[in-house]
């Protein structure tokens, strides 16, 4: 097992196919950029509100509330109107559960995320067994590997069984409302050219008003998304049908195929070709992965970090 030296140790097992991190901090933080990774995400909040942007919607988190996020899944997480917040990160292979609790289906359904709001009891019961798995890997007694995967089983066990209490994640805050519906728009507009007035007059708001709640809440500017959505229906096409690269660009809203070769080479280090080969080699893996996870809470200045 290896840690992070910090105030905050961040602790690895299974060769890195588990990592846990409990955090408490105050102030305004957010992530430096929207990320994605392999490993399947499970944030846990003991205090505090987090706002996450994930699947192109914007929620917020609430104390005893647990976030489930599939592996490969673009997200970022910032500062609610309340700055402080403590909470526990897990980052975990499914390949280390039993096989009843691998199915990708049975966690996301038909969305890439879950939002879990337990009960008291539940929360409860979450709680010891997440500070039993930190324990764990602070004490590294024999077989603690072992046991933290046993208490992980629990937990996800635990979640199962609350399925009848989880909730898809229901945007309350206007201003949340108001960014998952532009992200939304975006989405059924991509193949357009759009611009960031034109879709400010559609939602009859400004266009400095627009760009500086987007990339507040969702870590996107404005433009980086539509080619964000861009590139992942590319993907999802040169994975998935034989239609010609141009065809695919043009399908994707990208008038020159040059500038979607560039484009799609800067956001996957793959070339559409070299992406395409790579998808039909393994074909049951998914999307390619891009980036790596990192630390979700990162202390903004004032200046920086400045709540709208």
């Amino acid at each position: 097992m290896t840690s992070i030296t910090s105030p905050n140790p961040k602790y690895h097992i299974a060769d890195s196919r588990y990592s846990i991190q409990h955090m408490k901090r105050k102030g305004i933080t957010a992530m430096p950029r929207p990320h994605r990774h392999e490993l399947i995400e499970l944030y846990y909040l003991l205090e505090g509100e987090r706002v996450y942007f994930v699947d192109d919607r914007v929620i917020t988190v609430h104390k005893g509330e647990l976030i489930l996020i599939q592996g490969n899944e673009l997200h970022s997480t910032a500062s609610s109107e309340i700055a402080e917040f403590e909470r526990i990160l897990i980052n975990y292979d499914p390949a280390l559960l039993p096989v009843q609790l691998r199915s990708r289906a049975q966690w996301f359904h038909s969305r890439s995320y879950r939002l879990f709001r337990l009960t008291l009891r539940e929360q409860d019961e979450a709680e010891s067994l997440l500070n039993r798995m930190l324990e764990e890997c602070r004490l590294q007694k024999p077989f603690y590997e072992t046991c933290i995967i046993t208490l992980l089983t629990e937990l996800m066990i635990l979640l199962q069984r609350s399925e009848t209490t989880s909730q898809a994640g229901a945007t309350k805050h206007p201003l949340h409302q108001l960014v998952t519906e532009v992200a939304t728009y975006i989405r059924g507009h991509y193949r357009e050219s759009l611009t960031l007035e034109q879709t400010a007059g559609h939602f009859f708001i400004s266009p400095s008003y627009l760009s500086r709640v987007f990339h507040r809440l969702t870590g996107f500017h404005f433009r980086e998304y539509i080619v964000h959505i861009r590139v992942r229906e590319a993907e999802r096409l040169l994975a998935g049908s034989a239609d010609k690269i141009q065809e695919i660009a043009s399908a994707v809203g990208f008038e020159h195929l040059s500038h979607f070769n560039k484009t799609f080479k800067k956001s996957t280090g793959l070339t559409p070709l070299q992406y395409r080969k790579e998808a039909k080699a393994r074909p049951s893996s998914g999307s390619r992965i891009t980036g790596e996870a990192v630390d979700h809470d990162i202390i903004l200045t004032p200046a920086d970090g400045q709540l709208i």
